[in-house]
């Protein structure tokens, strides 16, 4: 099991709690839980990330096809499933049409693919209008938490020491 990072994780963090510039210890953790086999974000995520041209992209360009993981032959049924239940329940015609385009899709089809944890700062809407994260990780039964529940889980530590 994993964490399968969302885009909105990489940005708030940057924007507001964690940024580049004042928290490394944030990034280094994200990089040391990647190469322990813990962390991960899928390539659309990367997409998005990547499309704004800032310092976040940088940082994202520099971990690579590694890191945001591209759909594997394992994915595919689970892409299936995923919008198969979109479809299949109340949602808009749009919302529908909006979730299968955008990187939320193939997050949630990769978690459930490989057993692995969404996490997301995205809460469970009782709106038609669009398909949240939570929202699709609970019909799919799979887990989805917040960055701040796993960080605790796994017992993050950002300790500041002397300056360099």
């Amino acid at each position: 099991m994993a964490y399968l990072l969302d885009a909105d994780v990489f940005i708030r963090a940057n924007n507001l709690h964690y940024g580049l510039d004042f928290c490394p210890a944030f990034w280094d953790w994200l990089i040391a839980s990647h190469a322990a086999g813990t962390l991960f974000s899928v390539e659309k995520v990367g997409d998005e990330v990547l499309a704004v041209d800032d310092e976040l992209s940088e940082w994202a360009q520099a971990r690579g096809s590694a890191f945001f993981l591209r759909p594997d032959a394992a994915a595919f049924p689970a892409l299936r499933a995923v919008s198969a239940w979109a479809t299949g329940k109340r949602y808009e015609a749009s919302a529908v049409s909006t979730f299968l385009q955008v990187a939320d899709y193939y997050l949630v089809a990769q978690a459930l693919a490989g057993g692995h944890t969404v996490v997301t700062h995205e809460v469970p809407a009782a709106t038609t209008r669009k398909i949240k994260i939570p929202d699709a990780c609970i019909g799919l039964g799979v887990k989805c938490m917040t960055p701040f529940e796993m960080l605790r889980r796994e017992r993050a530590r950002f300790i500041l020491g002397p300056k360099p």
